[in-house]
């Protein structure tokens, strides 16, 4: 297995984890308490199981490009709901600080993981193309002429 291989297969393995951990808590809050908010357990679910079923997609080696553009998507969306449910609120649910306590923090910790490794996942994977593609013309057209020497 060569290195660049050996790093794609690092770093979707490393980004699966805190996106499917992410989703654990998801589900762990959906289950103990916010499934009976209304609207707001549904998205609890909905984020739980986009986030399990993209860490299974992204341990399988799907395609990467979209795929890594739907996992920050969904964790996006959750840093997202966090924060407008503790500014603005968010279907009416607001909530305060960092509660519940842990879960607040493990979910801000492993969303931000999560971005972070889909950063560095695509700007190696974009230094590996500018490194594999084929230069182009690097020179430009020079004209040369010679003079023949008057007669």
């Amino acid at each position: 297995m060569n290195t660049r291989r050996l790093l794609a297969t690092t770093l979707r393995s490393a980004s699966a984890v805190p996106l499917a951990a992410g989703g654990y808590i998801h589900a762990q809050l959906y289950v103990d308490e916010y499934r009976f908010i209304r609207v707001i357990g549904s998205l609890f679910l909905l984020q739980a199981s986009a986030s399990f079923a993209l860490a299974a997609l992204l341990l399988m080696g799907t395609p990467p490009l979209l795929l890594r553009a739907a996992a920050a998507g969904v964790t996006l969306g959750a840093l997202a709901g966090f924060t407008a449910s503790r500014t603005v609120g968010l279907f009416g649910f607001t909530e305060h600080g960092l509660q519940p306590t842990p879960q607040a923090v493990l979910s801000l910790l492993t969303e931000t993981g999560t971005l972070l490794l889909l950063a560095i996942w695509q700007m190696t994977v974009a230094s590996q193309h500018r490194a594999t593609r084929s230069p182009g013309r690097t020179l430009s057209r020079v004209r040369v002429t010679t003079r023949t020497p008057p007669s």
